[in-house]
C-alpha cells in the first residue's frame, strides 16, 4: 500500500482515479454492456476509495482495486434486481470472470485494457449519435475530462456540453448497440469521428486545459496506443497513418516541453538533442506512408507535415517557416478554423517578422471567435514584447493568464507580465 498524504488525501485519490478512470470504464463496459451503468459503477468505486484509502493507503495496483470493487457492486446490484432474468446477458460475463480470477489480476486487466479502450471509443462514436455527442461522450469517458474541461476545449458553454453527454448516453441506452469492435463498412462510417476523438484526447494530454501540470502524459500514451491499434485495423487508410504520425512527432518533444520546475519551454528554446529520435523516425515513416496512400493530404497529414518541419532540422534557426506558413494555408483551405489561423499568424511572424504576425493576429482579434482563448492574447503579447511595446504586452499577458485554467500556464504568463513591467520601468528611468 502507498500511504495517502494526510494533508489532502481526497485530492490524491481523485488524482489516481483521474488516471485510472478511462481504463476502468472501458473494462466495465465490456462486462455490463451499458455505458451509463459503467460510469455509475466507476463513480461508486471512487466513493469506496475515498472512504477506505485515507486510512488503508492507496493500493499498489489502484486500477485493479477499483475494477474489482466496481465489478462486485455490479454483480450484487444485478442479483438484487427483480429484472435479473432480463439482464442475464450482463450477469454471465461477470460470473464467468469471477470464476476465472487468478492472483495476477493487475496483469490480466492490463492485457485487456487496449482492446477495451478501443471498443469504448468505437461504441461512443456510433453513427446513431450526432458528431458533437460522440466527441463529448468519448472525451468524458475515455479522456477522463470534466464537463467544464470539454466545454473549454470547444469554446462552448458548460450546459451545452452537459446536455450533449446526457443525450448521447440516453441514446446508446435506448438503441443498445452491439458492444464489439465493428469491421468493414461499419468501421469506415465511424473512422473520421474516432480519429477526431483520439486526437482530442492526445491534445488534452499534450497541453492540459486545467490543473497543476502542463501535460497529462497518461492521456498522450492512451491516445498513441489507440492510434497504433487503429492503423492495424485500417492499414490502407491514409489519414489514420497521418494522425499517428502527427501524435508521434509531437510526443517526441514531450521531455523538453517543461523545465525542471514544470514550467513551459517554448519550441524554439527546447533542447533538440533530447527529442525522442525513435518516435521521430517512426512518425516520419508513418507520414511517408500517409502521403503514399492518398493523392492529396488530409488535415491530420498536413499537421504531421508541419510537425515534420520541426522534427527534421537540427536547430530552430534551420526551420523552414515559409513552408510552414504554406502548409497552414492548405490546412485552412481544407478545414477552416480560427485556431488554424492563429497558428498560421504565429508562423507568419517567424517567417516575415513580428510586425507581419501581429497584423494577422489583430485581424483575428477583431473577428472575435477566439475572445476567450488564452493563446491569442499570449501570442499577441509575445510579438508586442518583441516590438518593444512592453506596456501593451503586459496587458495581453495578464489577459491570457486570466483566461487559462492551467495553473502552470497562468503562473508563467504572470511572470512574463511582471517582466514587461520591469522592462518598461527600466526604459522610463533612462
Amino acid at each position: 500500500m502507498h500511504a495517502v498524504s494526510v494533508r489532502d488525501p481526497h485530492e490524491a485519490i481523485r488524482a489516481v482515479f483521474r488516471t485510472e478512470s478511462a481504463r476502468l470504464v472501458a473494462g466495465l463496459v465490456r462486462l455490463v454492456r451499458d455505458v451509463g451503468l459503467a460510469e455509475e459503477l466507476a463513480q461508486d468505486a471512487l466513493v469506496a476509495a475515498l472512504e477506505q484509502w485515507p486510512t488503508s493507503g492507496i493500493p499498489t495496483a489502484p486500477g485493479a482495486w477499483l475494477y474489482v470493487t466496481a465489478r462486485r457492486r455490479a454483480l450484487n446490484a444485478l442479483k438484487r434486481n427483480a429484472l435479473v432474468a432480463r439482464k442475464h446477458d450482463q450477469l454471465l460475463p461477470l460470473e464467468r470472470e469471477r470464476e476465472q480470477e487468478h492472483p495476477d489480476l493487475e496483469a490480466k486487466i492490463e492485457g485487456e485494457v487496449g482492446d477495451d479502450m478501443l471498443r469504448l471509443v468505437l461504441i461512443a462514436c456510433d453513427p446513431v449519435l450526432p458528431i458533437e455527442g460522440r466527441i463529448a461522450l468519448t472525451l468524458r469517458l475515455l479522456g477522463g475530462l470534466s464537463t467544464a474541461e470539454i466545454a473549454r476545449a470547444f469554446l462552448l458553454p458548460e450546459p451545452t456540453i452537459a446536455q450533449r453527454i446526457v443525450r448521447a448516453k440516453r441514446t446508446l441506452g435506448e438503441t443498445r448497440p452491439p458492444f464489439e469492435v465493428p469491421r468493414g463498412a461499419e468501421l469506415a462510417r465511424r473512422l473520421a469521428s474516432v480519429r477526431d476523438v483520439v486526437y482530442l484526447i492526445f491534445n488534452e494530454g499534450y497541453a492540459a486545459t486545467s490543473g497543476d501540470d502542463l501535460m497529462r502524459l497518461e492521456l498522450c500514451e492512451d491516445a498513441l496506443r489507440l492510434g497504433r491499434m487503429l492503423v492495424q485495423l485500417v492499414e490502407e487508410d491514409a489519414e489514420t497513418h497521418g494522425l499517428l504520425a502527427l501524435m508521434e512527432l509531437q510526443q517526441s518533444r514531450a521531455a523538453t516541453r517543461v523545465d525542471e520546475a514544470g514550467d513551459p519551454v517554448l519550441l524554439t528554446n527546447q533542447d533538440r538533442d533530447r527529442w525522442d529520435k525513435a518516435l521521430i523516425a517512426h512518425g516520419l515513416a508513418e507520414l511517408e506512408r500517409a502521403e503514399r496512400l492518398a493523392e492529396s493530404s488530409g488535415r491530420y497529414t498536413l499537421q504531421a507535415s508541419i510537425a515534420a518541419c520541426h522534427a527534421g532540422v537540427r536547430s530552430a534557426a534551420d526551420t523552414d517557416w515559409t513552408r510552414i506558413v504554406s502548409l497552414y494555408g492548405a490546412l485552412e483551405a481544407l478545414a477552416p478554423s480560427p485556431v488554424v489561423r492563429l497558428n498560421r499568424a504565429v508562423a507568419v511572424a517567424m517567417a516575415q517578422g513580428p510586425a507581419a504576425g501581429l497584423r494577422a493576429l489583430d485581424a483575428l482579434s477583431e473577428e472575435g471567435s477566439l475572445r476567450n482563448y488564452h493563446l491569442l492574447p499570449s501570442a499577441r503579447a509575445h510579438l508586442l514584447e518583441q516590438l518593444g511595446r512592453a506596456e501593451e504586452a503586459r496587458v495581453e499577458f495578464e489577459r491570457a493568464a486570466f483566461l487559462t485554467e492551467n495553473l502552470r500556464q497562468r503562473s508563467r504568463l504572470l511572470d512574463r507580465a511582471r517582466a514587461c513591467t520591469r522592462g518598461h520601468q527600466a526604459r522610463g528611468t533612462r
